[in-house]
């Protein structure tokens, strides 16, 4: 009996140890399984890590890459902003110039509208002439309306004159002529002047002089032009200025004659601005002088340009300072000049 009992006590610790192992082992394998599983989450966690810091760094470079991306976007578009002013004022000042060459047209056929006016202001200044030789020795002053459009209540007159080789050699006489008819419509002035069109008097050390006007004076300055022989540029304006600030006094009445031709200047404008700027009115609007033009047609062989700017000037110049401009298309023209002892003369016949 106590060997069984001995026997049941044994097999009863086995047993129990026979468990205890057991879950041992199961205690055992769960730490085990549990030993590897933060090495999976600490790698995982790195993998995570180095993942956000990737995409980071591709956030900062897209953000680089976006703000050059928008610079250069907005200097395109300034360019092309700057692009298109450009672009508009090149437009305007293409309508400038085209408007500028419509007015040159214009100008152009003003020669051709005052032909009838310029055909009667010649029939009247000639039988003035006629009418004052006959009474040379009783003259009377004449009225001082415009006479063919021309205002002739001037007591003071200069003659401007294109000298140049154009005038010269192609319409000396007929400016001598001219000169001479509106002369007869003013039978007596006060005092009289001729210069070049730089403003340089025909008779030599009378600058700011007046001429005493008289027949035998009138005579000399026919004869004097045959021989003048002064330089000429063609540009009307600086002679206009000269005279203008040598001969104008706030008691005199005065009116510049401009005979010529041509227009050389750089600038209609600036040649307008000038003439303004020493020609200034006063308070009623009344200019220190008036200021009178007769074009002639371009000569032979002379393009039809300088005289179309000659005409344009002239004309914007005439309405400004009170005046009037006539454009001659009818004259003679000289076929061939020879200077003949100083003087030039036409020795081809006309045309």
């Amino acid at each position: 009996m106590r060997l069984k009992r001995r026997d049941a006590e044994s097999f009863s610790l086995s047993f129990l140890d026979v468990i205890c192992c057991g879950f041992g082992a199961i205690i055992l394998l769960l730490v085990l399984s549990e030993f590897g599983q933060p090495l999976v989450i600490e790698r995982s966690r790195e993998n995570l890590e180095l993942q956000l810091k990737r995409l980071q760094e591709e956030i900062f470079a897209i953000r680089g890459d976006s703000e050059r991306l928008e610079r250069e976007l907005q200097g395109r578009v300034d360019l092309l902003i700057r692009e298109r002013r450009n672009l508009a004022r090149a437009s305007g000042e293409m309508q400038s110039i085209r408007g500028k060459f419509e007015n040159s047209k214009q100008d152009a056929a003003v020669s051709n509208i005052v032909e009838t006016e310029l055909l009667s202001a010649l029939e009247d200044l000639q039988a003035e002439r006629k009418r004052l030789q006959q009474a040379s020795v009783t003259r009377r002053r004449i009225s001082t309306e415009a006479v063919g459009g021309i205002p002739v209540d001037s007591d003071y007159v200069i003659f401007l004159i294109d000298t140049s080789g154009s005038m010269q050699g192609g319409y000396w006489e007929t400016a001598m002529e001219v000169m001479r008819e509106i002369l007869d419509i003013y039978p007596r002035l006060k005092g009289l002047q001729i210069v070049d069109d730089n403003g340089r008097e025909l008779f030599a050390g009378t600058r700011g002089r007046w001429l005493t006007d008289s027949s035998r004076i009138r005579d000399e300055i026919v004869q004097r032009m045959r021989s003048w022989r002064a330089f000429s540029d063609s540009n009307p304006a600086d002679g206009i200025e000269t005279v203008i600030r040598n001969y104008w006094s706030s008691d005199r009445r005065i009116s510049v004659y401009v005979l010529g031709d041509e227009f050389t200047g750089e600038s209609i404008q600036a040649a307008l601005d000038a003439v303004d700027r020493v020609n200034r009115p006063d308070s009623s609007g009344t200019r220190r002088v008036r200021i009178h033009a007769i074009g002639f047609p371009e000569a032979p062989g002379m393009t039809p340009f300088t005289n179309i700017r000659f005409a344009a000037l002239m004309r914007a110049m005439c309405e400004r300072h009170d005046g009037t401009f006539v454009g001659l298309t009818n004259v003679k023209r000289c076929r061939m000049t020879m200077n003949i002892g100083g003087i030039s003369t036409c020795v081809g016949g006309e045309d």
